[in-house]
């Protein structure tokens, strides 16, 4: 199993309306891409300074998984879309899991 994690810093200036629409796009996404197998994503709560803004955490079965994701129209598309627009900086890694 191959886990995404991807942590967004948002631009100043960043609308509530915007962080609404990126997370009802967000919502969509497992849908739109059938190889996801768990999807979560959250703000941060700002328990220590410095954290980044929103992150992100997705599972695949396998790489080719994560690779027909990442390629998707659909995502492609709700990158242009929500988050070129909002990210100041974008952090990320896909790591293997180990099975339970």
């Amino acid at each position: 199993m191959v886990r995404h994690v991807v942590l967004f810093r948002w631009k100043p200036g960043i609308s509530q309306g915007q962080l609404e629409s990126l997370q009802r796009a967000l919502a969509d996404m497992p849908k739109i891409c059938p190889s996801i197998r768990r999807y979560r994503y959250g703000r941060n709560l700002a328990l220590q300074p410095g954290n980044f803004d929103f992150g992100i955490v997705a599972d695949f079965d396998d790489a080719a998984g994560w690779q027909e994701y990442w390629a998707n129209e659909a995502h492609q598309r709700f990158i242009a879309e929500h988050v070129r627009p909002l990210a100041e900086q974008r952090v990320a890694l896909q790591y293997e899991l180990e099975r339970d």
